[in-house]
């Protein structure tokens, strides 16, 4: 038998799922997953990405053609509209999540539900985020 919080966690699953705008974030999805062209495109950026960070953190130089190359795939990437309605829901994804992590930790640090006038002072620096920064 689901506890208390299970099934409130479950209430707010069916409460995400039911929004607007999650059958647009899974038909993106989902029209990517099936786009193997889209899939490819997607693989090869985040692998040509990884390498070069990977090149860079270890003290080598990154050479213009490389760069070139992955900015020429990336380029590719974003022009195609399935690959880049992926990106758009994956941020959208987690949008969401950043925003139930925030009143999921805020309520644990406050030990009671927050309010609005409890996160206006952590909206300093990029914006939404708690990065810091």
């Amino acid at each position: 038998m689901p506890t208390n919080i299970e099934e409130k966690a479950r209430e707010l699953c069916e409460t995400i799922v039911a929004q607007p705008q999650w059958t647009s974030i899974r038909s993106r999805i989902d029209a990517f997953l099936s786009d193997n062209l889209a899939r490819t495109q997607f693989d090869a950026v985040n692998s040509k990405g990884q390498s070069l960070h990977e090149k860079q953190h270890s003290g080598q130089p990154l050479n213009g053609q490389e760069i070139a190359e992955f900015e020429k795939q990336r380029d590719a990437l974003l022009k195609n509209p399935v690959a880049r309605g992926f990106l758009e829901a994956q941020d959208e994804l987690q949008g969401i999540q950043h925003s139930v992590q925030k009143y999921i930790s805020k309520t644990l640090q406050l030990g009671r539900v927050p309010t609005e006038s409890d996160f206006k002072d952590e909206e300093g620096g990029c914006g939404h985020h708690d990065c810091g920064c």
